[in-house]
């Protein structure tokens, strides 16, 4: 039972046959508890009114008589004193029955063979041709005792319907093995195709049908499968993209670097352009000193082995001390901050939430103009901390607000590389605030500046 279409055949069957052994169980409790007594009260209602029918014309030829009764469906066995026994219509099948219950019929006694009987099944009994099945009265044949037994002829008054029911119940049984075997085909073949799908997905082919139409389990797990069909394809896509972003933000700098390396080398350049080179060399090397650090921690966060060390801080003071970290960064371009940091408590990772807020603040200068503003507010609600920081910079277009979170990605494609950075701070901002139970919303317009909202769980 290798294949599952085997397996729901044959499970199919065992059921058909288990399901017929139980019926058989139960049918024959039903006749021990309802119907052998009440047979075995008609046979002898039966038998004692052919005996009293046959005393009241004692003058009757016997043998004439029990022909007459075994015509009408009966199977009839007279025994004489002397042990000597006559047939009357369709002999019994099986003719063994204890000579000692023949005497004691013969002194007077009744035999009730149907309720003496005794088999693994009771209600083969009920079929069961044989004379020790049969009910057993004494009677006066010409004066002489006799020992009559009786039992219905089953194959004469109901032998048709015998033959019709098994009939009945032979083709049911087949046709059902024969219908199991092709309707199993059904339930097996979108499980096959699934098969089919899965091993195209292996070899990397993603353009798969499948039908998902079906309103039930079957098409239910098509849907999904399409579903996940999707994602592992925007995955794949995803991940070649992002081997690509990487490669390219790897490539450009080391570009740089060789290049003024070997200009340096080369010895034709002045003092003052070594120097430059230099400073050039430097800041592309910090660029992917950063690039690894970011590229790092990303893989960390995506395989959430990186332990969310919670505490209780003060998050008003951590804005605080970043800010000064960051003072001459918008003193600089002489940014306006304004802030609105009531005494906030937070239970979260600091060095994590860290990095968030210092890409958000890094970001806002970055992208704004001189004299631009930045403003940095908290507010407390009832059951989430918000975190708003409002720029009035150059803003961002409303068609790239959805992608501003995707790895590598750049809304400002003609910024220069020293300005636009890595792409990854708010992949990873996002990922750290999920991690946190959070989310961040932006707003933004072009020219008038962008609102980034954090939205944390209160303690």
């Amino acid at each position: 039972m290798k294949t599952l279409y085997t397996r729901i055949v044959v499970t199919f069957i065992v059921i058909a046959m288990v399901s017929s052994i139980l019926a058989l169980l139960l049918s024959n409790s039903y006749y021990l508890a309802k119907l052998r007594d009440k047979n075995e009260e008609q046979i002898w209602k039966i038998t004692n009114e052919i005996r009293t029918l046959y005393e009241q014309v004692p003058d009757l030829e016997p043998a004439t008589y029990f022909t007459h009764i075994a015509n009408l469906g009966f199977q009839l066995y007279a025994v004489n004193d002397r042990m000597e026994g006559t047939y009357y219509g369709t002999p019994f099948k099986h003719t063994q029955i204890d000579p000692e219950q023949i005497r004691l019929v013969l002194s007077g006694e009744t035999y009730r063979g149907v309720l003496q009987e005794h088999h693994f099944l009771m209600v083969t009994g009920f079929f069961e041709d044989s004379l020790r099945n049969s009910i057993g009265v004494p009677i006066q044949v010409k004066g002489k005792p006799y020992a009559l037994f009786v039992r219905p002829n089953l194959e004469q008054q109901i032998g048709g319907v015998r033959i019709l029911m098994a009939f009945l119940l032979g083709l049911t049984f087949l046709f059902s093995i024969i219908l199991i075997i092709i309707f199993s085909q059904y339930i097996v073949k979108p499980i096959k195709k699934l098969t089919e799908a899965t091993k195209r997905i292996v070899g990397g082919n993603f353009e798969i049908t499948m039908d998902v139409s079906r309103q039930d389990e079957i098409g239910e797990l098509a849907r999904d499968f399409t579903y996940m069909t999707q994602s592992l394809q925007q995955l794949d896509n995803m991940r070649q993209e992002f081997v690509g972003n990487v490669s390219h933000e790897i490539q450009s700098p080391l570009t740089s670097i060789q290049g003024f390396a070997q200009s340096i080398l080369d010895k034709e350049t002045s003092e003052e352009e070594k120097e430059r080179y230099l400073h050039v060399i430097l800041e592309e090397s910090k660029r992917l000193s950063s690039l690894s650090k970011q590229l790092l921690t990303l893989a960390s966060l995506d395989k959430e082995s990186h332990v969310i060390k919670r505490s209780v801080y003060r998050l008003d003071e951590q804005i605080r001390q970043i800010l000064i970290v960051t003072e001459w960064q918008w003193n600089e371009k002489e940014i306006e901050i304004e802030l609105e940091l009531p005494e906030t408590d937070i239970l979260a990772d600091a060095q994590l939430l860290h990095q968030v807020w210092l890409n958000f603040i890094t970001n806002s200068i970055k992208f704004s103009r001189p004299g631009d503003t930045l403003r940095i507010e908290i507010q407390k609600l009832e059951t989430e901390i918000l975190i708003q920081f409002s720029d009035t910079g150059i803003g961002i277009p409303e068609a790239e607000l959805p992608h501003i979170f995707d790895r590598f990605y750049k809304a400002d494609k003609a910024r220069n590389r020293a300005r636009s950075g890595s792409g990854l701070g708010l992949s990873i901002a996002q990922k750290i605030t999920r991690l946190h139970h959070g989310r961040i919303d932006v707003q933004s317009k072009v020219d008038k500046g962008t609102t980034f909202t954090v939205r944390l769980p209160r303690l």
